[in-house]
């Protein structure tokens, strides 16, 4: 068995729903302390959501020396009803050459992949040119108000922020290496109100729908666009997700209207912008409403580089993968770390099966995928 196998193995071992970390990020910092890394625990929340955060950093020897930052968490999502899983999920298991256990995929293999290659890179570079951190949350499946965002935030206050990053995400579509995310659009929530007269259905000149009120907005706003997108992104795009109106009698005229939408924006836009476009075409539609928003995350982008030429070239040396650049699929970590770090990425595994039953790897990537992060400090390095 690999080391990355056997420290995997170890992780899924540990029942780690979020808010738990479950000993993880103790396993991580009594293998990374050896070899030089000063490890601080930041925890966050409130005591029934108390959220472990791990900093691990290892400063080179070369004054001015950049860092890269691997980055990921050790919170898995719920398992789901148990009788429906081949194996006990915390309990890696083999079958057919796949390692099963929830957080085989997402990520706790990446997490063993980053050690390992650190391990690795530093038997072979002990007085490297370049400074080395690890950033872990178990809050990145829950809320993400206590995780990353800490840390960051602890960071930026102390002038502290690592010059690149790596986040462990499952990135891979068929096989290891085949793409990786150097950017993801941002996500912003409205809840609309809107409000009307509530009357009986037979007298409609008493009351007020807000529902028929509103509907030609809502018109208006699915055929809006927003912007074209970019050579990166796709257009942003707007989406009601509920409605909610009505008493559930059939001869009541509701008195107001909730509707739940959701952008997902690209760096042509901005959350101000957007906002008021909307504000706009509910005001010119004359409606009486309250609008509430919520902005969860910022789009980022890492334009090709040094980190990307790096990563791209371990890729190819590696696997002989030429890999895809992406920015598709939701939001992840990587939107809190870019607000402090120029350079950030998703490299990881296959997502095949990320959040289902029985989640697996192929045994046969945990190699190539440690590897690729082994070479990836490789190119960085000599390049400084």
């Amino acid at each position: 068995m690999s080391r990355t196998l056997h420290l995997a193995e170890q992780l899924i071992s540990c029942p780690s729903v979020t808010p738990e970390d479950g000993g993880c990020q103790q396993i991580i910092a009594a293998r990374l302390a050896p070899l030089g890394f000063v490890c601080e625990t930041i925890e966050s929340g409130p005591d029934n959501f108390r959220v472990t955060n791990l900093w691990a950093k290892r400063a080179s020897s070369r004054a001015g020396a950049k860092t890269l930052a691997f980055a990921g968490h050790t919170d898995v999502v719920p398992t789901g009803p148990l009788d429906q899983w081949s194996s006990d999920p915390f309990t890696p298991t083999h079958r057919d050459g796949k390692l099963y256990g929830r957080g085989a995929a997402d990520m706790k293999t990446s997490l063993a992949a980053f050690v390992v290659a650190v391990e690795e890179f530093l038997a072979a570079q002990p007085d490297p040119a370049i400074s080395i951190a690890l950033l872990l949350t178990s809050d990145e499946e829950g809320p993400a108000t206590d995780g990353t965002v800490v840390v960051c935030n602890a960071l930026k206050a102390r002038g502290e922020a690592p010059d690149y990053c790596i986040v462990g995400e499952p990135t891979s579509v068929q096989r290891t290496g085949d793409m990786i995310k150097n950017g993801r659009r941002g996500t912003m929530s409205g809840k609309l109100t809107v409000k009307g007269i509530q009357g009986h259905i037979a007298y409609p000149q008493l009351a007020r729908n807000p529902i028929h009120q509103v509907a030609p907005a809502l018109a208006a706003l699915v055929a809006t666009e927003w912007d074209r997108g970019n050579e990166f992104f796709p257009p942003t795009s707007w989406q009601v997700s509920n409605i909610h109106g009505g008493t559930g009698a059939s001869n009541i005229i509701p008195g107001a209207v909730v509707i739940d939408f959701n952008f997902r924006f690209c760096t042509e836009s901005t959350p101000e912008g957007l906002q008021q476009r909307v504000k706009a075409v509910l005001d010119a539609h004359g409606l009486d409403y309250d609008l509430d928003w919520t902005v969860g995350g910022l789009p980022f982008l890492t334009t090709p580089g040094e980190l990307v030429s790096a990563v791209q070239a371990a890729i190819r040396a590696e696997t002989g993968i030429e890999t895809e650049l992406s920015t598709t699929g939701g939001t992840s970590d990587g939107r809190f770390i870019a607000q402090i770090c120029p350079q950030v990425i998703e490299c990881g595994p296959t997502n095949a099966t990320i959040h289902k039953i029985d989640e697996h790897l192929p045994v046969a990537d945990i190699e190539p995928l440690k590897n690729i992060y082994r070479r990836t400090l490789d190119n960085l390095n000599a390049a400084l």
